[in-house]
């Protein structure tokens, strides 16, 4: 055996493999450089797109009485993003009052804006976690803000109501489905160097199939499909998705869970 065979360094996992990430374009970066690391291809394909909202008037007011409140609660790196620019540039966050949040991209948008005592989960990144903490458990006659998206799941704000406290919302962006162009999907699937789609939202799953079409939604169905949630992967399923695999949350369990289906 020659010198150069036995110095040649085995395959990365991922090597030549197609992944399609599915996060909003400013997201999808950490993601896409991992897989790309690992030896794939990122594709970056967003299905959701986050703007500000028409009326920022709510933002703009609460600031003034961000120290009336015991806790505010931020839903996503979004929230964090989008509510603290405005925040932050009116007033410094108040030292008293503490944050929560369900995800690591959150807390570290968070420590961008100097908040580093933050209540969340360590484990599973979702609101259910986050209302397993101790610290969520007894709030009478706590006053709580929970910046968030247009729409989405009432879970978090209901159960903090049932515990006693007082709970505002704030709408801070908007999400929508972008213009998004599928002829390379279309492509690469036909040439059969698809290998797989990450999706990390059950509305960005939605939005994938609205995107797509009859005809790259039946694609779709055939092709590997890796979310971080088991709710996400109950809605792949209900919509007909035949190949779902639940990977551990974050960036390094979708990672993980790529490496260990294609080695």
């Amino acid at each position: 055996m020659s010198g150069d065979a036995l110095r040649r360094e085995p395959p990365l996992p991922l090597a030549g493999r197609h992944i399609v990430v599915t996060r909003p374009a400013d997201q999808a970066g950490p993601l896409a450089v991992a897989i790309e690391n690992a030896g794939g291809i990122a594709v970056r394909f967003p299905v959701l797109v986050i703007s500000d909202v028409e009326d920022p008037g709510p933002l703009h007011d609460i600031a003034a009485r961000l120290d009336s409140y015991d806790l505010a609660v931020f839903v996503s790196p979004n929230a964090v993003h989008k509510a603290l620019s405005i925040l932050t540039a009116q007033r410094p966050w108040p030292a008293r009052l503490r944050a929560a949040t369900v995800g690591k991209s959150s807390e570290r948008e968070l420590a961008r804006f100097g908040i580093a005592d933050v209540i969340a989960p360590g484990e599973r990144f979702d609101s259910e976690a986050l209302l397993e903490l101790p610290e969520l458990q007894a709030l009478e006659g706590r006053r709580v803000i929970i910046f968030r998206g247009d729409g989405g799941r009432e879970l978090l704000g209901d159960t903090l109501k049932e515990r006693g406290a007082s709970v505002e919302y704030i709408t801070c962006y908007r999400r929508g489905v972008p213009q998004a162009d599928t002829a390379p999907l279309l492509k690469l699937w036909d040439a059969r160097q698809l290998d797989a789609f990450v999706v990390t939202s059950s509305e960005g799953l939605r939005n994938l199939l609205t995107l797509l079409g009859d005809a790259g939604a039946r694609w779709l169905k055939q092709t590997p499909l890796f979310v971080p949630h088991a709710r996400i992967a109950e809605e792949a399923r209900k919509l007909g998705l035949q190949c779902v695999v639940l990977t551990a949350p974050g960036d390094a369990g979708v990672l993980d869970g790529l490496t260990e289906y294609f080695v």
